[in-house]
């Protein structure tokens, strides 16, 4: 069994304006109280506890988690807002009739429940495991979105079947001209293309631009969350489909391991300045975020591999070739594309564990066999010791 941890956003049903203006209003209040604590020393702030908030109107269990919330930022001098939020003790998601509800009580002494709307096709499945105990609750927090509608974001954890055995591994590679590649096995490869992403990005870059020759800060932080938002939003779908293939082949997924690659890619003053190629730009570990999370809920194991010569060798037998662009060419003459021909050496990966040498054509993946290797660990496993690659 595997633990699967996630976060709900039902807006609230058909809020009335009053709720909705007490839920302003407390907001604020919960801010305030959190804008005073910056100004206790931080030790003396660790002691506090809500009933050194006991003249606030807010319910204690909600003063101590802003309390808690405020001393995990340290580095905060002012808070604009800070949304208020309870722990699983103060509140409880129940049924009644049609709508799912939650109770809390916000005000001392006082407790309401308010109906939720919930989408049927993600909240209905997991709002039941809720009620009949199969999932557990998290915390509550209450928080307005821009176009002015309440939402309750509830974290919920719950075991869910481990992955089960799988016919083989699917490789994901991970760029910008193609966001992604997935290829079966010896087999074709499925591309989710850049090219209007790119498009994309470039407009937001120019407008940017523009806003900020005119000094309009406060929209050039709008277009920004705007374009995070999209991203966002295309790495959901992404991730999902690519978690859908997987499934219904019946196979895992293995991504390339990229941590600390804006450290190791080299890029040059012009790539860096345009905002479709900059590297540090796109979105790399989200899209494998998203996809891992949504892999554990679906059954469908995730691995990581190291990334290092994916692109350069021969999906056919490991020796390195030459990339050019889009394209890759052994060293034999074969061609193929670059990214569906990566995306096949992830796939396929076993673990090599022999040193490369570079001047020479060496199948560094036929070098070890699958036993000998250990996924992972290219150059520290015991199998290195056992392989003899100085010319015959």
């Amino acid at each position: 069994m595997a633990e699967l941890s996630l976060t709900l956003k039902p807006p609230f049903y058909r809020l009335n304006k009053v709720k909705a203006l007490e839920f302003e209003r407390l907001t604020a209040v919960n801010t305030q109280v959190a804008n005073n604590l910056l100004l206790v020393d931080k030790k003396e702030r660790k002691k506090l506890t809500s009933s050194a908030f006991h003249h606030v109107e807010i319910g204690s269990a909600w003063i101590n988690q802003t309390i808690c919330n405020t001393n995990a930022r340290t580095g905060v001098r002012y808070f604009k807002r800070m949304w208020l939020e309870t722990n699983n003790q103060n509140f409880e998601i129940s049924k009644q009739g049609s709508f799912y509800t939650v109770a809390f009580n916000l005000l001392r002494g006082r407790k309401g429940r308010i109906p939720l709307d919930v989408h049927a096709s993600s909240h209905t499945e997991i709002l039941e495991k809720i009620i009949d105990g199969s999932a557990k609750l998290g915390s509550l927090k209450l928080c307005k979105s821009k176009k002015g509608i309440w939402y309750a974001l509830i974290s919920v954890s719950m075991e869910v079947p481990g992955a089960g055995e799988v016919k083989g591994w699917i490789g994901v590679d991970r760029g910008q001209n193609n966001i992604a590649v997935a290829a079966l096995p010896k087999g074709f490869g499925k591309f989710w293309k850049g090219g209007l992403l790119k498009q994309l990005r470039r407009q937001f870059g120019r407008t940017r631009r523009k806003l900020q020759k005119a000094k309009q800060l406060k929209e050039v932080k709008r277009l920004e969350q705007r374009e995070r938002r999209i991203m966002t939003h295309i790495n959901h779908v992404i991730s999902k489909e690519l978690v859908q293939f997987a499934k219904d082949f019946g196979m895992g997924l293995r991504f390339e391991d990229l941590s600390g690659c804006r450290q190791t890619m080299k890029q040059t003053k012009k790539t860096k300045s345009d905002a479709a190629n900059n590297l540090d730009s796109w979105a790399f570990y989200q899209l494998e975020l998203f996809s891992r999370y949504k892999a554990i809920k679906a059954g469908v194991p995730v691995e990581s591999v190291p990334a290092s010569y994916t692109s350069k060798s021969d999906h056919r037998n490991g020796v390195l070739g030459v990339r050019n662009g889009d394209w890759f060419k052994g060293f034999d003459g074969y061609r193929c594309n670059a990214d569906w021909n990566a995306s096949q050496n992830i796939g396929q990966w076993i673990g090599f564990s022999c040193s490369l040498d570079l001047q020479k054509a060496v199948s560094a993946m036929d070098a070890v066999d699958a036993e000998g290797g250990v996924n992972d660990s290219p150059l520290t496993s015991e199998a290195s010791k056992q392989v003899d690659l100085s010319p015959a």
